[in-house]
């Protein structure tokens, strides 16, 4: 730490992802004013206690560039910390898993640190910068997201509720096709194995023979001239029904925002949210806003600095 000088209005976040590290620092005096946004790769392949060092580089070059030291700092992590070990699982950064990264980072940087999963953190940003404000009443908003994988966070009350495991908002990995393929989290048929962009693909060249990205599937099925697409695409509207109507079944959330490459799929608005009225405890009725982010990339760093 290069500077002495701190200021308790500014809030300091790192989004840790697999290939680049992220630092923000936001101005809580000043609606929430980014003062600076710097990022440097995260060369994950050269081990666990290489990251700290590198977030440690980062760290100080933002102290340089503002010429202020942090009080404390927000982490989006792409796992989670155990509250029973205290120590890191789920990640998809493997080197992570098993590690005390929270005493760690608090022993590298010399201040506290927070760390919250990056579906959190971007259901947190979300709900306070992002597509929130145009709901200021919500007091619960669940984060989704659907990508490469599926995940979620709850934010209840502006805070996140990370939950006795800390594992809150993991909708992903419950089961919703019996004898669906195998998981890395080591069941079957969750939900992340039948609606993330990968297993859509996959289905796609099961059924066809053919390999093709989510993208292609989508143009194909639009133009209604590949029944394989056509398949595809009503196998994710059909179980992203069933998926999300869980959410709302058993939390019931003001504001649902769905992030994620998958995400982006206009019919998840139209006809995906009709196929919810379906399998929802209410009549088959739903007035769930469900809504795309405004953050974009931004959520993870700007919602670890809300921490």
């Amino acid at each position: 730490m290069k500077s002495s000088i701190t200021n308790p209005t500014h809030l300091w976040g790192i989004d840790l992802g697999g290939t680049k590290i992220e630092c923000a620092v936001l101005d809580k005096s000043n609606d929430l004013a980014v003062i600076c946004r710097k990022r440097i790769p995260t060369e994950a392949d050269k081990g666990y206690q290489h990251i700290i060092s590198q977030i440690v580089k980062l760290v100080n070059l933002v102290i340089e560039e503002i010429d202020e030291q942090p009080a404390q700092i927000g982490f989006a992590t792409p796992g989670v910390l155990d509250p029973a070990t205290l120590t890191m699982k789920n990640c998809n950064t493997v080197c992570m898993n098993g590690q005390p990264m929270h005493e760690d980072l608090e022993k590298a940087l010399g201040i506290p640190v927070k760390l919250a999963n990056d579906a959190n953190c971007f259901a947190l940003a979300e709900a306070l910068m992002g597509a929130g404000k145009n709901f200021p009443k919500a007091e619960l908003v669940f984060g989704v997201i659907m990508g490469t994988g599926v995940g979620g966070g709850l934010v209840v009350h502006g805070k996140v509720i990370s939950g006795h495991h800390g594992i809150g908002g993991e909708w992903g990995h419950n089961i919703i096709e019996e004898g669906g393929d195998s998981c890395y989290c080591g069941k079957a048929g969750c939900v992340e194995k039948v609606i993330a962009g990968p297993a859509l693909e996959k289905y796609y060249q099961k059924i066809s023979g053919d390999s093709l990205k989510l993208k292609e599937i989508l143009e194909r099925y639009l133009a209604n001239t590949d029944e394989f697409a056509t398949a595809t695409i009503e196998r994710l509207l059909e179980y992203y029904g069933r998926g999300i109507s869980t959410l709302i079944n058993v939390l019931d959330p003001d504001l649902i925002v769905i992030g994620g490459g998958v995400g982006n799929i206009d019919l998840l608005y139209t006809e995906g949210y009709e196929r919810i009225k379906k399998y929802i405890f209410n009549n088959k009725k739903i007035s769930t806003p469900i809504v795309k982010p405004i953050l974009g990339d931004s959520a993870g760093v700007f919602g670890a600095a809300l921490l």
